[in-house]
């Protein structure tokens, strides 16, 4: 039987909603520039809105990662020192 991957999946529903609310908001970004596009809008006006939207993705991700790392260090799960290393190489490839 193959060894089981420790995981974690974010349970601080305050938290979570902050992340759900920042990648809604990134997807329509997202949209924006497709239609700024579409407009014929200068390169510098959508570079501004790119950045804008990889801000906010990574704003969603290090939260998310955080969180993670907070909960897993609060319980006391036998996991929770490899999954605390996976967030950990997962917060190292934002950075």
């Amino acid at each position: 039987m193959a060894k089981k991957n420790p995981t974690h999946v974010l349970q601080d529903p305050i938290q979570l909603d902050a992340v759900i609310k920042r990648m809604k908001r990134a997807n329509g970004q997202v949209a924006a520039i497709v239609r700024m596009l579409e407009e014929g809008r200068t390169c510098e006006e959508v570079v501004h809105q790119m950045a804008a939207v990889g801000k906010a993705i990574n704003t969603a991700a290090f939260t998310l990662i955080s969180a993670s790392l907070r909960e897993c260090i609060e319980t006391d799960e036998k996991s929770s020192t490899e999954v605390s290393q996976k967030l950990e190489k997962l917060f190292l490839s934002l950075a």
